[in-house]
C-alpha cells in the first residue's frame, strides 16, 4: 500500500513540504481571526493526525525499531498525561480542554502522537547536530523543553489544556525535559539509522507557527 502511494507523481518532500507550510499557516491564520476560530480550533486534532502522518510517511528506514517507537512513545507520552492529570505529578496541576478532541481518561488521544511527532522530530534534528548518544539525548530534550516554552502560552489561549492558577509552574519544564529525555534516549536506541529531512523541516515550521500565534 505504502510502495503504491510513493509511485504517486505527487507525493514527495518538496510536495509535502509545501503542504505542511500550507496547513499550518492556514491554523494560524484561521485561529486569529474571531469568525474562523471556533472552526480552526475544532480541527486541530485533524491537523495533527495530518502531520503525523505526512513526516512519518517520509521516513527512509521503516523497520522494527522504527515502529516500536512510535508504539512505545505514543504509549508512554499519553500515559505520563494521565497520571499528570489525575496527579498533578511530572508536569503539575493541569486540565485538558476540548481543542485537541476525543479523551481517554481526561487525556487527549492526540497528545500521544504529539509526543511521536516532537520526539522524532527533535530526535532527527539532535542527530544531525552530533554523533554522540548522549549528547544527541540531550539536544533532543532540550529542543523539546524550547519548543513548549513557545507551545503553552498559545495552549492556553486556545483551551488546548489550562493551568491550575495563573503561571505555568516550573515543575512542567522540569517535567517535560526529563520524560522528554527518556522518549530521546527511546529514539536514539531503537531508530539508530532513522533519516528524514522532512522532520527537520517541520521542526521549524512548528516553532514558526507557534511563535507566530505568540506575537499575535
Amino acid at each position: 500500500m505504502l510502495a503504491k502511494i510513493d509511485q504517486l507523481p505527487f507525493v514527495n518532500q518538496k510536495n509535502a513540504l509545501w503542504l505542511l507550510v500550507a496547513m499550518h499557516l492556514a491554523g494560524a491564520v484561521g485561529l486569529y481571526f474571531q469568525g474562523t476560530q471556533s472552526l480552526f480550533q475544532s480541527l486541530t486534532p485533524f491537523n495533527l493526525l495530518a502531520t503525523a502522518a505526512i513526516v512519518l510517511h517520509f521516513e527512509e528506514q521503516k523497520k522494527r525499531g522504527y515502529f516500536l517507537f512510535i508504539i512505545l512513545t505514543f504509549g508512554i507520552g499519553f500515559f505520563a498525561e494521565v497520571v499528570g492529570v489525575k496527579t498533578g505529578l511530572l508536569f503539575g496541576h493541569y486540565t485538558y480542554g476540548n481543542t485537541l478532541g476525543w479523551k481517554l481518561l481526561d487525556v487527549p488521544l492526540a497528545i500521544g502522537l504529539n509526543w511521536v511527532v516532537l520526539v522524532y522530530c527533535a530526535g532527527m534534528l539532535s542527530k544531525k547536530l552530533t554523533k554522540s548518544l548522549h549528547v544527541a539525548a540531550l539536544l533532543g530534550a532540550l529542543i523539546m523543553t524550547l519548543l513548549d516554552l513557545l507551545i503553552e502560552p498559545v495552549a492556553i489561549t486556545y483551551d488546548f489544556w489550562q493551568w491550575k492558577g495563573s503561571e505555568i509552574p516550573m515543575t512542567n519544564y522540569v517535567g517535560w525535559f526529563v520524560l522528554s529525555l527518556g522518549l530521546q534516549y527511546l529514539f536514539n536506541f531503537l531508530a539508530p539509522r532513522s533519516n528524514n529531512p522532512l522532520a527537520i523541516k517541520l521542526l521549524f515550521i512548528l516553532a514558526g507557527f507557534f511563535a507566530v500565534l505568540n506575537l499575535i
